[in-house]
């Protein structure tokens, strides 16, 4: 399979997006935002993050670099599936956030923890 370009990437993002009801973006005054390079933590790809910050205020970046590490010899199903899944990953942060919860930040940091810890690392 092919790498798909930035640009084909950023049509698939963006009719993804649309899709969503506008009441679940209120208060994400940064919208979405589509970086080029990729982003690692360690042994991990971040695909996408949600970010608040003091003075930038609330915003979703998505990495497609990372989605190229990641996905490079997949069909475009699979990039297509794996974006919509992104986004409503980091959409839920959002929505957890603005209601004062954080319980998938906690499962996230909970997985990391289990594997560092089966990888010898912590």
């Amino acid at each position: 399979m092919a790498v798909f370009s930035i640009d084909q990437f950023a049509e698939w993002l963006e009719e993804a997006v649309e899709r969503i009801p506008p009441h679940f973006c209120r208060g994400l005054t940064g919208g979405f935002n589509l970086q080029e390079e990729a982003r690692r933590e360690g042994d991990f790809w971040i695909l996408g993050e949600y970010i608040e910050d003091e003075h930038l205020g609330r915003f979703i970046v998505f990495y497609y670099g990372s989605f190229v590490e990641l996905l490079q010899d997949e069909p475009e199903e699979v990039w297509k599936e794996e974006i919509i899944d992104t986004v409503l990953h980091e959409l839920q942060h959002h929505l957890e956030l603005m209601a004062g919860r954080d319980d998938l930040g906690r499962r996230e940091m909970e997985e990391l923890a289990q594997a560092l810890k089966d990888s010898g690392k912590s």
